[in-house]
């Protein structure tokens, strides 16, 4: 870095300040100078141009967004990093044409699924128009068995408290118990996995640990989803504990409506958006179902108490069809290969 951009930069640094006693949170210099959110756009705008020149990206990352709960503080913030985003500098092209190019600057914000609701009008910024938003779906079953298959094959290596290394693995029947529990969630994933870790002091993780290891866990869990749906406003809160009170083929918007109380199913169905949208907890098909399936665990089975499929995944179900002549079945027979 050149000396004259490393003291503009050092200068901006003191003026947008990174370092507080207990590490609380940033501090910004209000003594004199411009405003926080001025300085800071300054800083990113130089930090950016420097980017350029050094052919390399800058990454933004700011995890739990919607913590920021000063209006002023979060709509400064957005502007910044919006103005930033946004900014442009005239460079060379080959050739000697002068043209101009963005900043190589990436901005993730991350969070609970309505921070973009909360960020948009309300704060004004143009957050929706400078931002895009993504709603992450739960994890697929298959990709949390995939995450967790290398304890099956190979382990996971640690101190033996001998000098050396030992390896702790997990049987598929607890890689299977653990995916059925947390439900994709990522929290409830995280919770399983570390509560099966320290559930026993073998070297493999048994399906016996990790039931053991969730039992301890379910006021946490379910603390964890109970918080979901106390966000909630009432009219959605009341929208998804109807919708999982009826039963998985009757899910429509004429149904879920009838049941909250009205005559048309169009009456619910800004509710049915936001929840879709917004809250990122249900999926508007036909028929409606949950997106986010602990808290559809949560409505309309015993969990955490009892893992959604447990039966499924600890006592599999095992067909026998011989090749004598059997008696026709009805579709739906528990005896039923179909």
């Amino acid at each position: 870095m050149a000396a004259a951009r490393d003291r503009r930069i050092r200068d901006l640094l003191e003026r947008v300040r990174s370092v507080e006693a207990y590490g609380i949170g940033l501090t910004l210099d209000r003594s004199e100078g411009p405003e926080p959110y001025t300085a800071l756009t300054e800083l990113l705008v130089e930090v950016g141009t420097f980017a350029v020149e050094a052919n390399v990206a800058v990454l933004i990352h700011i995890d739990e967004v919607q913590n920021i709960t000063d209006d002023e503080a979060l709509s400064q913030l957005l502007i910044c990093l919006g103005d930033a985003a946004a900014h442009q500098i005239t460079v060379t092209a080959p050739g000697g044409v002068h043209i101009a190019r963005g900043l190589p600057i990436a901005v993730y914000l991350t969070g609970l699924p309505d921070f973009a609701d909360m960020a948009g009008a309300k704060k004004g910024a143009t957050f929706a128009r400078r931002f895009a938003t993504t709603t992450l779906a739960p994890i697929d079953d298959d990709d949390l068995t995939a995450a967790l298959w290398p304890f099956v094959t190979k382990g996971w290596e640690v101190p033996d408290n001998h000098g050396g290394a030992a390896s702790i693995q997990m049987t598929p029947e607890a890689v299977e118990a653990i995916v059925a529990v947390c439900c994709g969630e990522p929290f409830l994933f995280q919770l399983a996995g570390e509560r099966a870790w320290y559930a026993g002091t073998g070297s493999v993780i048994t399906v016996d640990e990790v039931l053991d290891g969730w039992a301890a866990a379910r006021s946490e869990a379910t603390a964890h989803v109970e918080r979901i749906l106390e966000r909630l406003p009432g009219r959605e809160r009341e929208f998804v504990e109807e919708m999982a009170r009826l039963e998985p083929q009757d899910r429509t918007l004429t149904q879920i409506a009838r049941a909250m109380g009205f005559q048309e199913g169009t009456q619910a169905g800004p509710t049915a958006a936001r929840l879709d949208t917004v809250r990122g907890l249900i999926d508007r098909g036909k028929p409606y179902s949950f997106r986010h399936r602990a808290v559809e665990a949560y409505l309309t089975t015993e969990w955490p108490n009892a893992s959604p499929g447990a039966s499924r995944i600890f006592q599999p179900l095992v067909y026998e069809v011989s090749d004598a002549a059997s008696p026709e079945l009805e579709p739906g027979d528990p005896t039923s290969p179909d």
